[in-house]
């Protein structure tokens, strides 16, 4: 008896195995926001500073990545130079040292904000598709079920440039090229499948029998959805849509062979950026310190349902 209640006791790991773990996790998470904190120094460096060799850990803060990342500017004599008024404002005073003027500003927030457009409104259609799709795979009966979440699941194993062509000439002849809405149609499609399989597999851990009490006390089948497995299914859909976030804000490939001018996304425009000698390194890290912003907010205030979803922390049973 005393050997069968051993045999399923737990083991409680050791004051010094928690020490180890934690160390370990700590070290681990050190060495991944190395390359970030990198980023943010060369963005508060100035040019010089940023290609030096070897690198300089302590360096005089700067601005100028920043003002060479939101403006453009023209280069002028110093007899000009000293023929204009004081400088107001940091990015004045920074690009006057340097014998130039601000000419107006750059083509970074427009690019910016079509990032923004583009990815949270495909993300929102590829988990408003995927919910309702993963919802039907999982409470009816469809014909080839599994034949075609396989299908589904497919679309994601080849690699972009493989079908990168063949959708360039179809919305070139549809009129999508360079429009956000053909863009957001894309990663919708892209991040459709991801949505079903991982929406599937939580709806699938939510009991019936909460909806079918629920339409037994009158509700419809929408009814029972919206109020009963919505509710439930919180936790899914935001893990859900981060991941397809993520994907839609990063991509690059796409973005670059479809979009040039008023749809173009930021990932493809930040590596474009070139200062008088080559590339402008501190506001390449401007820009990419940017970008990274609107990402890491809306993933820490759904970090909780995160963890959860990546756990499968459905309702169960």
């Amino acid at each position: 008896m005393s050997c069968a209640n051993s045999a399923h006791s737990v083991v409680e790991p050791s004051f010094t195995s928690k020490r180890i773990a934690g160390a370990i996790v700590i070290l681990y998470a050190l060495i991944t926001l190395i390359p970030l904190v990198w980023i943010f120094l060369t963005s508060i460096k100035s040019p010089p500073d940023s290609i030096s060799y070897p690198p300089k850990i302590v360096f005089t803060p700067s601005l100028e990545g920043y003002c060479n990342l939101l403006t453009t500017r023209t280069r002028q004599t110093p007899e000009y130079i000293a023929s204009l008024p004081e400088p107001t404002g940091t990015c004045n005073e920074v690009t006057r040292k340097r014998n130039m003027v601000i000419a107006g500003p750059s083509n970074f927030l427009p690019r910016f904000f079509n990032s923004l457009l583009i990815a949270f409104g495909s993300t929102f259609l590829a988990v408003l598709l995927g919910t309702m799709a993963a919802y039907g795979f999982s409470r009816f009966r469809v014909p080839l079920a599994d034949d075609l979440l396989f299908f589904i699941l497919s679309t994601r194993m080849m690699p972009p440039i493989a079908v990168a062509i063949p959708i360039y000439l179809m919305y070139r002849e549809l009129g999508l090229s360079d429009t956000a809405l053909g863009m957001i149609l894309l990663y919708t499609a892209v991040n459709v499948s991801l949505a079903v399989w991982l929406l599937k597999g939580f709806i699938d851990e939510i009991p019936r029998e909460y909806e079918e009490a629920a339409m037994i006390d009158g509700y419809t089948r929408l009814q029972a959805f919206r109020k009963v497995v919505l509710p439930q299914a919180t936790t899914g859909i935001a893990a859900t849509a981060i991941f397809c976030l993520i994907f839609a804000w990063n991509e690059y490939a796409f973005a670059a062979l479809l979009t040039s001018g008023s749809a173009q996304t930021a990932p493809p425009f930040i590596p474009t950026i070139i200062g008088e000698g080559g590339q402008d390194w501190p506001a390449v890290a401007a820009g990419t310190t940017i970008f990274l912003i609107p990402i890491l907010v809306f993933t820490i205030l759904l970090r909780k349902q995160l963890l959860r979803g990546i756990t499968f922390g459905a309702v169960r049973k």
